[in-house]
């Protein structure tokens, strides 16, 4: 089953592909690695999920949150690759979380990402990780998670 059919059967929507905020690729690719820049929870409507976890957002409201910024990485690259069936493999991913300084369950929010991938792709969706806690991210976002894919033809 193709990526695409396992969206829609999942009932997930790909928001638009973000245009870059500033001087940077939203992906470079040398060879079959794509590095993937950092991404935020962009919804469909081109708005973001917003707010601090554990003080704005609950853990749940953030899983979601990570859950989004997969599936706007997702749309940059198909948006770069043409086809999300040429991703080969999740290889490393850097989840960072807007999070109270008393919030200490970052991986369970990056699981949103981590689980979507998994759902998706199977085992080679399940990437080495690190999942983080910032004081702050650009524009409040609530996550923001940056990637290296191995790519095929």
């Amino acid at each position: 089953m193709s990526v695409a059919a396992k969206l829609a059967e999942l009932g997930l929507e790909l928001p638009p592909a973000p245009k870059p905020g500033g001087t940077y690729s939203p992906v470079v690719q040398i060879d079959n690695i794509c590095y993937v820049s950092g991404h935020g929870p962009l919804k469909p409507d081109g708005t973001m999920i917003t707010g601090k976890v554990g003080a704005d957002l609950s853990e749940q409201e953030g899983n979601l949150a990570a859950r989004q910024v997969g599936l706007t990485i997702l749309a940059t690259l198909e948006q770069h690759l043409g086809s999300l069936d040429r991703v080969k493999r999740f290889i490393k991913v850097l989840g960072m979380v807007n999070a109270s300084p008393d919030f200490t369950r970052h991986p369970q929010v990056i699981n949103g990402f981590s689980d979507l991938m998994v759902a998706l792709y199977g085992e080679n969706g399940r990437a080495a990780r690190s999942a983080v806690g910032m004081g702050s991210l650009p524009g409040n976002i609530a996550v923001e998670i940056e990637a290296i894919v191995e790519v095929g033809d």
